[in-house]
């Protein structure tokens, strides 16, 4: 099946060399509009409510934080909202200056009011937020957040005036003007939000994202949603940097299937897939060479476990199910895109050294499920049920699992595929036993894989805490040595990893293909690629 489908990506490539029409891709080109692979239909377009990576790309677009991703450099924040910035000699106190022209697409200006409503509505509790915590580094966020405190004016973020934003954080933090790209810490438009609520700050279900009522302040407005075929955006005049801006639009194509997708591709009917499956890369190197790219992508493959399920509260179990997966085997046979095998949560970067946690031993997998009561005779182990996406990738990846469950521990686990909304709620509402699942940094620093797994995280999702884990996340912050500061997240890693709330699987790689005539994509370790700086060439030369 497989053979007969390359043979067919092959002979469309064929017919179209052979005819003399534009494809969609060179009619877009001349209109200057990107077309985008994107997965699957996003969950929503409110930054403050949504927690993927494919809503991600579209907010980006629209939206702007206090600081923006530079197109090459990692780690390097280009100014936003804000014109500038500074801070104080332990980087507890950060002052950002808004510039004076940076407006809404309506035309209104976007002021401190617009970061204190946006931040406040964040941590308000009625709204329930899944990436709250991302703001948790404020002082007296966490505590507003969690109904601690009912008066905002505690929490540390002040305007000094309309154009001048004052954030105290609870700890050390010198990496802060990389966390404000995040789009936890993006304005919204208090004028909007406050008019289609009815005045109520924290109204999750008020339509303000719908084509005609979004504003935004990014580099593109909201043209069109089409559900489940198209979402467009299209360039804002009022943008502050409007004279940057070189894609007159951008179409983002919800197509989960990723032969579909590759098919799109090489029929010339979008410039750049969202992924490149498995089985489509040898062919795709042979003959696409200038347009394949597999690049570093700093994000962990794992598998939640749902702690509050009986059999899987026994950290026995968590542990025999991770040991007994041969991660080898599953990238040389099933991913083959270059991915890395895990032994801890944070992928290896910088000078954090991972602590090695995990490895595939299945002689002590099945000992562990014997100690932890199932020796298939007198206690017999539960059948599971493993969720994960649509997506097809995704189900070979989970047969592969439930396969080696099933060999090396002699226990059966069941597969339930949801499409991408309801595969994120039910993670969310704890209606799982395991989930196929992954972790991309927001930010270049441990505390990006770490920080999720704190009590009531809003992308936690396992049921699992643990009071000396998140004291340690504490004290980094206030550890001024940066060497010291990466042993203490070390420790606390290994805290995380003995009880392994969430199975390792591997550390991402990102493969997908790219027209030629896409200029200023650089490869980058989040793959948050600047849309602003993007343009589309006819000339490839």
């Amino acid at each position: 099946m497989r053979v007969l489908l390359v043979l067919s990506l092959a002979l469309g490539c064929a017919f179209l060399v052979s005819c003399d029409d534009q494809t969609t891709a060179d009619k877009a080109v001349e209109k200057g509009i990107l077309i985008f692979g994107n997965s699957s239909e996003p969950q929503g377009l409110d930054p403050q409510l949504v927690s993927g990576v494919l809503e991600s790309n579209i907010i980006r677009a629209l939206f702007e934080g206090l600081c923006v991703e530079h197109p090459s450099e990692n780690g390097t924040a280009l100014p936003g909202a804000a014109k500038s910035w500074e801070h104080n000699d332990d980087f507890t106190v950060w002052t950002f200056h808004l510039g004076e022209d940076r407006t809404w697409s309506d035309g209104n200006p976007v002021t401190t009011l617009d970061f204190l409503f946006s931040y406040e509505r964040m941590l308000t509790p009625k709204l329930a937020a899944e990436y709250a915590e991302m703001l948790y580094y404020i002082k007296g966020a966490e505590d507003f957040h969690k109904a601690k405190t009912t008066d905002f004016n505690e929490v540390g973020v002040k305007a000094l005036d309309d154009f001048t934003l004052e954030i105290t954080l609870r700890g050390s933090l010198p990496f802060l003007p990389e966390i404000t790209k995040h789009y936890t810490w993006y304005p919204v438009p208090r004028h909007v939000i406050l008019r289609e609520n009815e005045g109520d700050i924290a109204d999750p279900d008020s339509g303000w994202t719908m084509p005609g009522k979004l504003i935004s302040n990014g580099p593109f407005t909201l043209k069109s949603w089409r559900i489940n075929d198209h979402i467009e955006v299209e360039r804002n005049p009022h943008y502050w940097d409007a004279a940057q801006v070189k894609l007159n639009g951008i179409r983002f194509l919800p197509v989960n299937n990723t032969y579909t997708e590759s098919r799109m591709f090489f029929d010339g009917l979008m410039h750049v897939t969202y992924t490149l499956p498995p089985e489509l890369i040898p062919y795709a190197n042979e003959n696409y060479p200038d347009e394949v790219r597999s690049e570093l992508y700093l994000g962990t493959k794992f598998i939640r476990c749902n702690v509050t399920r009986e059999v899987l509260k026994d950290v026995r179990v968590r542990k025999a199910l991770a040991l007994a997966l041969d991660r080898e085997s599953l990238i040389n046979n099933v991913l083959r895109g270059g991915q890395q095998p895990t032994y801890g949560m944070v992928p290896p970067f910088g000078n954090y050294k991972t602590p090695r946690s995990v490895e595939f031993d299945k002689e002590k997998a099945r000992q562990l499920l014997v100690e932890a009561g199932y020796d298939g005779t007198t206690k017999k182990f539960p059948v599971l049920k493993l969720l994960t996406t649509d997506r097809d990738v995704a189900k070979r990846l989970a047969e592969a699992y439930q396969g080696m469950w099933a060999q090396n521990l002699g226990i059966s686990v069941e597969i339930e595929q949801k499409e991408w909304t309801s595969y994120l709620v039910a993670q969310t509402n704890l209606d799982y036993d395991l989930a196929d699942a992954g972790w991309i940094g927001d930010y270049l620093d441990p505390t990006t894989f770490l920080d999720m797994w704190i009590e009531g995280g809003g992308n936690n999702r396992t049921g699992w805490f643990d009071k000396d884990f998140e004291k340690l996340l504490k004290d980094s912050e206030h550890v001024p040595d940066a060497g010291e500061r990466l042993k203490v997240l070390q420790s606390a890693e290994e805290i995380l990893m003995s009880e392994i709330p969430a199975i390792p699987i591997y550390w991402y790689t990102t493969n997908y293909i790219i027209d030629k005539r896409v200029k200023g994509w650089s490869p980058l370790l989040l793959n948050n690629h600047p849309f602003k700086f993007i343009s589309l060439e006819t000339n490839t030369e």
